[in-house]
């Protein structure tokens, strides 16, 4: 396994942090054309590839580090690429939706069509899978560069920042902005004082002062 790690942004600025995996047991990561082509479609659209995984076709190694990635709270959405077919070597798919709480179903069908009007009756056999984890959004993609481009171009770059604010737990309320209502019994406490302040006022009664009018 191969790991290279950025520390160049932080999440929340609009820049989407991503880690990607890729999956292949027949090439190493820098003979990695998907993992190429992933990193330089998120950088041209001005994201950031916080850390990059090769790995071979193994199920538990293939969950265990997209688990592990869906635990790092520098990275926003996961990107996998390869062992997405049909062989039996092809275990990304099974290795990753237990891991998924929440599924885009759309995700495989759109790209299904956009895949269709390129290669033809061949989709049929290239499997994609997205969801959520944990807050976090995952795309599988096929290890075809030209599959990994197509899906970041059309599908996921357009969509992936508005599925990642979606998918984010809220923030807690803050204690400076607890209630500010005025208290009912603060206002009747005012409204009494300005009662008594009227009542002690003096009233005219219309009777003569003896003290001035004395005598006259």
């Amino acid at each position: 396994m191969n790991e290279t790690d950025s520390d160049a942004t932080e999440p929340g600025d609009g820049t989407l942090c991503t880690g990607v995996v890729t999956i292949a047991s027949d090439r190493s990561l820098a003979a990695d054309d998907a993992g190429e082509a992933i990193g330089e479609a998120l950088e041209d659209d001005g994201n950031e590839v916080v850390v990059r995984e090769h790995v071979g076709s193994d199920y538990d190694r293939v969950q265990s580090i997209v688990s592990r990635l869906i635990d790092r709270d520098d990275v926003e959405i996961i990107i996998t690429a390869g062992a997405t077919g049909v062989e039996p070597a092809d275990i990304t798919i099974e290795a990753v939706d237990p891991l998924l709480e929440k599924k885009l179903a759309t995700f495989s069908e759109l790209f299904t069509v956009l895949a269709y009007e390129q290669i033809g009756t061949k989709a049929v056999a290239a499997r994609t899978l997205a969801g959520i984890a944990e807050g976090t959004p995952v795309f599988c993609l096929p290890g075809n560069p030209d599959a990994a481009r197509l899906a970041l171009a059309e599908i996921i770059l357009p969509e992936a920042t508005g599925i990642v604010e979606l998918a984010r737990e809220p923030e807690p309320e803050s204690e400076g902005e607890a209630d500010t209502e005025e208290d009912p019994d603060t206002e009747n406490e005012a409204g009494t004082g300005e009662e008594s302040e009227t009542a002690d006022e003096t009233v005219d009664t219309g009777v003569p002062n003896e003290a001035t009018d004395g005598g006259s």
